[in-house]
């Protein structure tokens, strides 16, 4: 078996390595009535290198999304401690770009106006012609510019996820987080979509981090896979790390033995925690 399932220590916790965001010993809890805290994450300690793609899978409810908005500064952490490139994060910041399941656009603006609309606001130096060129760019790199001037309810779910990657990679982020970005979409958009995010990524490398509920959408794009145990009080029970090079065939990576191994693992723990959960 080719793949490496990352070391565990004692507390049943990935053992940290040396990474662009740092995560360490992070707690997440929301206080209740009857005043014993709601613990959502419970000491999740996790390492993510400066051009690596990580995907985060768990069942509902064990705090996935909780964890990728206290990297983007939307929620805070109870206790721990989350650097980028070394600063702690306390709020939103322009080094760190989401994009949501739900697309996000603004309905009385154009594709373009969008884009251009977050190139404004983040990039308060550039020059008119700098912003056009950038929004050209940014156009061009999702296959969007000849729906640069429709609106978002002339266009379809898959393209509207595009112009939500646009714009995000458009301010030039330190790091791109995603929320399910392809659950909304159907089998064929979703497929043909993951593709044009991977082969931008290829070729703009950055770190990303990616929350999923597809076993098969995390081995395709992703250098590891984040396992989640079940909420409440949910952890990182395992990292498995995913053996193929880039850029990846899909059909290729299908018919591997590493691909069935690696899979098959991965829905095991899944279907562990499943029955925990009955």
């Amino acid at each position: 078996m080719e793949y490496t399932s990352l070391p565990i220590n004692t507390q049943n916790q990935v053992l940290p390595r040396t990474g662009f965001l740092e995560i360490e010993n992070l707690v997440k809890s929301y206080p209740t009535p009857d005043k014993d805290n709601f613990v959502v994450l419970d000491g999740v300690n996790l390492t993510i290198g400066e051009d690596e793609y990580i995907s985060v899978i768990g069942h509902s409810g064990c705090g996935k999304s909780t964890l990728l908005k206290i990297v983007a500064g939307l929620e805070k952490a109870t206790s721990g401690s989350v650097r980028l490139d070394g600063q702690e994060i306390r709020q939103p910041g322009a080094e760190r770009m989401m994009v949501f399941q739900n697309y996000s656009l603004l309905p009385w603006l154009t594709v373009r106006e969008n884009i251009r609309l977050a190139v404004d606001e983040v990039l308060k130096n550039a020059n008119r012609a700098e912003k056009i060129s950038i929004v050209n760019q940014h156009l061009a790199m999702v296959n969007l510019t000849a729906a640069a001037d429709k609106y978002p309810d002339e266009i379809s779910g898959g393209m509207k996820q595009r112009v939500g990657i646009a714009r995000a990679l458009a301010i030039r982020p330190k790091m791109l987080l995603m929320d399910e970005p392809f659950g909304a979409l159907d089998a064929l958009t979703r497929g043909k979509l993951q593709r044009q995010v991977l082969d931008i990524w290829e070729n703009n490398r950055q770190a990303v981090m990616m929350i999923t509920h597809d076993v098969d959408e995390a081995i395709y794009m992703s250098d590891r896979i984040v396992l989640m145990t079940n909420g409440p009080a949910a952890s990182i029970g395992e990292i498995l790390e995913v053996p193929f090079e880039h850029p990846r065939d899909r059909a290729a990576m299908r018919n591997s033995k590493e691909y069935f191994e690696l899979r098959n693992h991965a829905l095991n723990f899944l279907d562990r925690y499943f029955a925990q959960d009955e």
